[in-house]
């Protein structure tokens, strides 16, 4: 095979979380391409070339896989990739999640129970956070706003109607698209760092159904000028005519509540959602949100799960694998708003969390005492270097670190200098977890049970929840 050519094939497999495997007849290396179903037919472009295997681009699906029994449900199907199993039954779904993870754990662990996957409650409208982008669906077409197209850097599709996000987001994501395209607003440039327009971000809560909306935009049309002053920012807003926005947007029919209308500034090179500085429109900068019986504060950049009826789920079973906890006490590092350190406080002697975004460290303090739960601590730093400092030895361990795992020095410590009893790591990355089993089981922790969380669904996404053993 070489670069550029077009090959026809099976996908015999999928890793997770979507890379597919294809074996094209009359050829001796496999093609890794992205996305895909067992059992499709597919025609696929060589875009590189390696000793033992080809990478490619899928072009066209030519044949269904069997188990493909669902028509899309998203009129952006296929042109967003972002929810790329909706022809999969939710069943189907599942155990194909559930085959990807124990894959992944039987290559670095021998023995261990295995409990499968549990289902989301909800399978559609579970987001309770989106980040929209402003853009262009195609170089020097109209205003856009919604997600990136599959594979684009730059082009986006204008979603007014994201089956995985509550439909109250639809309208207000229409109303703030159509009042900046007959504003004529600008928006952000990647390349030439120029233009005001860069990102909205919604949230709504699961239970409460209270809503944060929060438009991100450069502090001038152009970053070469940018610098934040309170004259430019009235500038800014009397530009966006902003007082109108909000009217329309109070003005609209929705099942939940405007709790809070925010603008935020971004002076920012990259393309993130970064705050430097926010300021209230109207109402606050915060909602609440339910978990388990326990209210939690939740600002717009504040870590939490994005599909809260799955949380519960997970944070369920993590106090299931915690078990007795009565006179323990309970490290929880990398803790972020403190979700999992209060599920557990009730039944410890004490919780101390360990975060290093400071913001979110203020909330877990604020949660905890608007819950009444005085026997938790929250630390804000890194938990390198913070763990040596506390003087309190934990019984338990709770591991929920970012996609890319533990830090490999902070792992080292937690296994070979804390040496606590028992580890929960709650994973949202399979790989990086199996990464991290191989050093746990280095310095004599066991893995005896798992069990995966689909907080996810249409995606290829998965929780992961594992309980670790002390045992020698």
């Amino acid at each position: 095979m070489k670069k550029g050519q077009i090959v026809e094939g099976y996908i015999e497999s999928v890793d997770f979380p979507n890379k597919a495997i294809l074996w094209v007849e009359g050829e001796e290396k496999k093609v890794i391409v992205k996305d895909g179903i067992s059992g499709q037919k597919v025609r696929v472009s060589i875009t590189k070339v390696r000793k033992e295997k080809c990478e490619g681009r899928l072009l066209e699906v030519l044949e269904k896989a069997d188990t493909e029994t669902e028509n899309p449900k998203c009129p952006y199907f296929g042109e967003c990739g972002g929810c790329s199993l909706q022809t999969l039954s939710y069943s189907a779904q599942l155990e194909r999640k559930k085959e990807q993870v124990k894959k992944l754990l039987d290559e670095v662990c021998s023995s261990y129970l295995f409990e499968g996957i549990q289902a989301s409650p909800v399978q559609w409208g579970y987001r309770n956070k989106m980040e929209f982008s402003f853009g262009d669906e195609y170089k020097g077409g109209p205003l856009a706003l919604g997600l990136h197209k599959k594979g684009s850097f730059y082009d986006l599709l204008t979603v007014r109607d994201c089956q995985i996000a509550d439909q109250d987001y639809n309208q207000i994501l229409d109303c703030v698209w159509k009042h900046f395209t007959e504003l004529g607003t600008t928006y952000y440039k990647k390349m030439q760092h120029t233009g005001i327009l860069r990102h909205l971000l919604i949230r709504k809560a699961g239970k409460t159904k209270e809503i944060l909306i929060d438009l991100v935009t450069a502090s001038s049309d152009s970053l070469k000028t940018a610098g934040i002053t309170e004259e430019k920012e009235r500038q800014l807003y009397e530009q966006l005519k902003l007082s109108k926005l909000i009217e329309q947007l109070l003005g609209l029919s929705l099942e939940g509540e405007i709790r809070g209308i925010l603008h935020t500034l971004n002076d920012s090179l990259a393309d993130v959602v970064r705050n430097d500085k926010t300021t209230i429109l109207y109402g606050q900068d915060f909602f609440y949100e339910e978990l388990l019986g326990l209210k939690f504060q939740i600002r717009p950049f504040s870590f939490f799960q994005t599909n809260s009826f799955g949380a519960e789920v997970l944070y369920r079973i993590t106090r299931e694998y915690v078990g007795d906890t009565k006179d323990k006490v309970i490290f929880d590092l990398y803790s972020g708003t403190g979700t999992i350190a209060q599920i557990l406080a009730p039944v410890a002697k004490k919780v101390i969390g360990v975060e290093i975004v400071e913001e979110a460290v203020q909330a877990a303090r604020e949660n905890a005492a608007f819950n009444g739960l005085f026997n938790c601590e929250f630390i804000a730093g890194d938990v390198l270097k913070i763990i040596d400092e506390i003087e309190e030895r934990p019984d338990f361990i709770v591991l929920d670190p970012p996609r890319d795992g533990v830090h490999p020095k902070a792992l080292e410590k937690v296994a070979r200098d804390i040496r606590a009893e028992k580890i929960i790591y709650v994973s949202c990355k399979p790989t990086s977890l199996a990464r991290d089993l191989v050093i746990l089981q280095q310095y004599g922790y066991q893995l005896r049970k798992v069990c995966c969380v689909d907080m996810f669904p249409q995606t290829s996404g998965v929780e992961t929840v594992c309980l670790l053993k002390l045992i020698k």
